[in-house]
C-alpha cells in the first residue's frame, strides 16, 4: 500500500540511545538524518536539524531514560524544530517511555506525570507515538494522538524458547500482583506454570518480599517484569524464590533502567542471568557483571516504522 501522501522517511536521533537508532536505520536501509543536539553554556538544549524535512515523514528516536529530564527536553525540542520546519508527519519513537510509573494519584496532591508528558509531546507537534511496553497499558488513553504500544515479549520469548524452552520444569513468576497479566502471557507461550511474589512496599524504591504464591519447589523460575530500576525487588524476589525451593532463577525485563547500585545488586544476587532488550543503553558497570544478556528490538521498531509509513497493519508485529 502506498503511503498517505507523506514524503520519504527521515530518521533522527537524540543523545539517549544513538546505537539503537543507528541499528533501526540500518534495518530500514537508511542513514540517520543530520541533527546536532548539544547544550548552551547554561545547560539549555540546542538543536540544529541539518536536513530538509518539509513534507517528510519524520521519526525521532529517543527513549526518555536517564538523565530523563535532559532526554525528554531533547525530544520535545527536536519535535518543535521539525514541526516549525513543516514536517509532513512527526512520530516520536520512544522505546522507553519515562515518567510512566506515575500513572495515577496514589496520594493526595500527587501528580500524574504520564499524562503530563503525553500533553507535552502533543504540544511539541507530534502526530503519533511509537513505544514498547508501557508501564501501564491505560497510558495510551492519556494521548489525543495515536499510540502504538509494541510488546518487548516478541523478542524476549523467542530468546527464552531457545534458552529454556525444552525444559519441562519451568515456572514463570511475577514479582508483584500488578505484573500477573504479563507473567501469564509469558507462561502461556512457554507452556509453563505461574507463581506470584507477594510484595509489600515500605517506601519508594523499597520492597519487602513476604512469600511466594504458587509452587516453585524443584522448578526453574523465570522472573518477568517490564523494567528493572534499582534491582532491589528483583534481587529480593530471586532470594525468596530460591529459599522456597527453586532449583534456579533468571529474570527477563524489557527496560534495563539499572539506576543506583542495580548492577552490583544483580552481581551479588541469586540470579543466574538477566535478559533485557536494548530500549535503554547498558552502562559499563552493568556489562561488567557478566550476567546481563541484551536482546535487540531494533528490527521490531524498524518494521513498525515501515508499516506506519506505508499505512500497513502494525498488529502483525504483536505475534510471538
Amino acid at each position: 500500500m502506498a503511503s498517505l501522501g507523506y514524503g520519504e522517511i527521515k530518521l533522527f536521533s537524540g543523545n539517549a540511545n544513538p546505537e539503537l537508532a543507528t541499528a533501526i536505520a540500518a534495518h530500514l536501509g537508511l542513514k540517520l538524518g543530520d541533527a546536532k543536539v548539544s547544550r548552551f553554556s547554561d545547560g539549555e538544549v540546542q538543536v540544529e536539524i541539518g536536513d530538509n524535512v518539509r513534507g517528510r515523514d519524520v521519526y525521532i528516536i529517543q527513549p526518555t531514560c536517564a538523565p530523563a529530564n535532559d532526554h525528554l527536553m531533547e525530544l520535545l525540542i527536536m519535535g518543535d524544530a521539525c514541526k516549525r520546519a513543516s514536517a509532513g508527519r512527526l512520530t516520536a519513537v520512544i522505546p522507553y517511555y519515562g515518567y510512566s510509573r506515575q500513572d495515577r494519584k496514589v496520594a493526595p496532591r500527587a501528580p500524574i506525570t504520564a499524562k503530563l508528558v503525553a500533553d507535552l509531546l502533543t504540544a511539541a507537534g507530534f502526530h503519533r507515538v511509537l513505544t514498547i511496553d508501557l508501564h501501564a497499558g491505560q497510558i495510551q488513553g492519556f494521548f489525543d494522538i495515536p499510540v502504538d504500544n509494541l510488546y518487548g515479549s516478541t523478542k524476549l520469548v523467542s530468546y527464552l524458547r531457545e534458552k529454556v524452552g525444552r525444559r519441562d520444569d519451568i515456572v514463570v513468576v511475577s514479582p508483584d500482583a500488578g505484573g500477573v497479566e504479563r507473567a501469564r502471557a509469558y507462561a502461556k507461550h512457554l507452556r509453563a506454570g505461574l507463581a506470584i511474589v507477594d510484595k509489600r512496599r515500605s517506601g519508594p524504591n523499597v520492597a519487602e518480599i513476604m512469600h511466594i504464591i504458587g509452587d516453585v519447589r524443584g522448578r526453574y523460575a523465570v522472573l518477568v517484569d517490564d523494567m528493572i530500576d534499582t534491582a532491589g525487588t528483583l534481587a529480593k524476589a530471586a532470594s525468596a524464590i530460591v529459599e522456597a525451593g527453586a532449583t534456579g532463577v533468571m529474570a527477563v525485563a524489557t527496560h534495563a533502567i539499572l539506576s543506583g547500585n542495580a548492577a552490583q545488586r544483580i552481581a551479588e544476587s541469586a540470579l543466574d542471568e538477566v535478559v533485557v532488550s536494548n530500549t535503554v543503553p547498558l552502562s559499563e558497570s552493568a556489562r561488567a557483571t557478566g550476567r546481563i544478556t541484551v536482546v535487540t528490538i531494533a528490527d521490531v521498531l524498524a518494521e513498525s516504522i515501515r508499516s506506519i509509513h506505508h499505512a500497513d497493519s502494525v498488529s502483525r508485529l504483536f505475534r510471538i
